[in-house]
């Protein structure tokens, strides 16, 4: 005989995202760009197009497919992609305050 759970669906706590350094919003724009707004309203894009199509693309090579690219969200203040593939929120807003940008080589 199995135990009745008393467990409620979805019973964890949501986890709201206010750091300066959490992704509020993403776009994908042509030729394998990010258009990225952060939390403190920062505003930046990621150049993706030169390390999606290097030889040490990794896990990245996977955006190849332009409309996986298109698939960009945000999950927990990251940008991702299906896959569980994505990108690291400080070391983007760091290159965003210091040049507005990021190139990812």
């Amino acid at each position: 005989m199995s135990a009745k759970s008393d467990a409620k669906k979805n019973s964890a706590p949501q986890i709201i995202c206010k750091s300066p350094d959490d992704v509020k919003a993403v776009k994908a724009l042509p030729d394998y760009c990010l258009e990225v707004e952060f939390m403190d309203k920062t505003l930046g894009k990621v150049f993706m197009k030169d390390r999606i199509f290097s030889d040490k693309a990794g896990v990245f090579a996977m955006l190849r497919d332009s409309e996986l690219f298109k698939q960009v969200f945000v999950e927990y203040g990251v940008t991702t992609w299906p896959g569980e593939v994505d990108l690291a929120p400080d070391v983007m807003y760091a290159q965003f305050k210091k040049s507005g940008e990021w190139r990812l080589k």
